[in-house]
Parts: structure tokens; C-alpha cells; sequence
């Protein structure tokens, strides 16, 4: 793939879905310039990787994200998301994308770029057995060889069945100081990890071979700060509300996690859109660090 590549050593990739759709318009740029930050606090180096006007770019600029919101700002699918089975078909019309976590981890693969710092991965969905609701993430991991640092997957998932399909694919998933899969907003699930990591230096050895010896994905999960972790059971009333309030609003298919997170961002009053902002950049800061270990 030929793309514009700006990416260098200690390079850790910064997806833009997050940015042009998971935050208030109005905080994107403050919000991209504070994982920057985080990512360089790390040691390492950020490129943000999106699609403009049918070019993937990793490593966008200050300018070319301005054009990215700009043109969000006209509307939600003013700038899709892109994943891997419609990236392609966005750059044969030439239009601007936002990355999610499948084609970050693509282009930053195509790229050389070996780490990538997300908030959660996609995973499957609650009701998959009668709709085969699945994300693509999990297949990114098996196809691409990065490293993947999140914090888990998003709590209003099937978390046991994610992580079962994680297992089947063949996909390491390994915790740092933590021996539980994160659920996003909360510190732990009922999952496991396959190993556990408290030393960067030792998980960044492992990452570097695994991802050597098998051309595929490494998931790093790093659970939120105890501080800003949301209290289960109120969290757990507001996804009844959020999922209630998805439903009456007719949100089927793909459309259903947003309307959701949406949802419980009002809710919510706020609150789990500080905590999807505090462990994005938390895992920002893991991610420069990692890279930097790695060498």
C-alpha cells in the first residue's frame, strides 16, 4: 500500500475515530494534542493515522487534522469511520475517514509501526449468537502485527464471549500489573489474561518477539486508574438506561454501540466521558513507554 508515511523510530500510531466521533467537537484538537503529549511523556513518538480525501496518512498534520474536523463539524457522516472492509472502498471515492481500531492497526502495519494506543478494543456483542455481531478488531489482531495497548473492551460487550473469541483466534492477551481483563470504564471482568506483566522492560521483550515470530497482534490490556474507575453498580444502572434508551430510538446494527455510549454519556452527566478520556491517556503513556523499552 502506498501511503503517506511519517512515521519514525519509537513511533506509536493514535487512531481518529476517538476524535472525530467519541468526543464533544469542541475538545478533539485540545484532546489529540494532550495523547501527543502523553505518548512523548512515554518515550515515544505519536502519529496519528487518518484518511484524507481518499489518502491514508500516518502521521497527520496539525493542519490536516483541522481539516478532518472541519469537515466533521458539518455532520455526523461527514467523516465515516473507516474499518477494514470499507476502507478501501473510501479511498476509491476519495473521501475523508476516520480510523477505528482495525484500520489504524492496517495502516500502521503497512507503515512499520508496531504499537498503537486505543481506549477499548471492539468485541462481540451482546445477542451475537442470533446476529453474528462481531467487530473486526478481533480479526485485525490475527492479520497485523502490532501491539495493541487498551483497556479492554467496552463493559456493555459480551465480555466472556470476547474473550473466548480472543482464545480461539489465537490472540495473546496480555495484562499490565493486572491479572483480569479490563471492562473499560471498570477495573476488572470476570475474565482472565493469558500472563501477567509488571515490568515494561520484560513486556516489551515479549511483545517484540511475539510479534516477530508470528506476523500477528499482541493485545496489552491496562486497566483505568482506581481514581478515576466508574462505581460498577451505578454504571450498571446507566447502561440499562443508555441501552433502553438505544432501543427507542430504533439503533440497529453498527449504530447501536454509539447510541449507547451516546446515551450514557448524558446519563451519565458527563462521567464516562471523562473516564473514556482518562484511560485513553493512560494507555497513551503505556504505549510510549512500551515503544521506547522496545527499542
Amino acid at each position: 500500500m502506498h501511503l503517506p508515511n511519517r512515521a519514525g523510530p519509537r513511533t506509536v500510531a493514535l487512531e481518529t475515530t476517538l476524535l472525530l466521533h467519541g468526543v464533544p467537537h469542541e475538545a478533539a484538537k485540545g484532546l489529540a494534542k494532550d495523547l501527543a503529549g502523553d505518548v512523548r511523556a512515554g518515550g515515544g513518538e505519536p502519529a496519528l493515522i487518518g484518511v484524507l480525501a481518499g489518502l491514508p496518512i500516518v502521521g497527520l498534520s496539525e493542519a490536516e487534522l483541522d481539516l478532518l474536523l472541519a469537515a466533521s463539524a458539518a455532520g455526523s457522516h461527514a467523516v465515516p469511520k473507516a474499518n477494514t472492509s470499507n476502507l478501501g472502498i473510501l479511498m476509491a471515492q476519495g473521501s475523508h475517514a476516520a480510523t477505528t481500531v482495525s484500520t489504524t492497526m492496517e495502516l500502521a502495519a503497512a507503515a512499520g509501526v508496531r504499537v498503537f494506543a486505543t481506549g477499548g478494543l471492539g468485541g462481540v456483542h451482546q445477542g451475537w449468537a442470533s446476529t453474528l455481531d462481531i467487530s473486526t478488531d478481533l480479526f485485525a489482531l490475527t492479520r497485523f502485527p502490532v501491539a495493541v495497548v487498551a483497556s479492554g473492551v467496552k463493559s456493555l460487550l459480551d465480555i466472556p464471549a470476547t474473550r473466548e473469541a480472543l482464545e480461539t483466534l489465537g490472540v495473546p492477551v496480555v495484562g499490565f500489573k493486572t491479572d483480569k481483563f479490563p471492562a473499560f470504564y471498570l477495573r476488572e471482568s470476570a475474565a482472565g489474561v493469558d500472563a501477567r506483566f509488571d515490568d515494561v522492560a520484560k513486556l516489551a521483550a515479549f511483545v517484540s518477539s511475539e510479534l516477530e515470530r508470528t506476523g500477528r497482534g499482541v493485545l496489552v490490556v491496562n486497566p483505568i486508574s482506581r481514581e478515576d474507575e466508574l462505581d460498577c453498580a451505578e454504571f450498571e444502572r446507566w447502561l440499562l438506561q443508555a441501552r433502553k434508551h438505544a432501543e427507542d430510538h430504533g439503533a440497529s446494527g453498527r449504530h447501536v454501540t454509539p447510541a449507547i455510549l451516546g446515551a450514557l454519556h448524558l446519563i451519565s452527566r458527563g462521567a464516562t466521558l471523562r473516564a473514556n478520556i482518562a484511560l485513553v491517556r493512560s494507555n497513551a503513556r503505556l504505549a510510549g513507554q512500551l515503544r521506547a523499552a522496545m527499542g
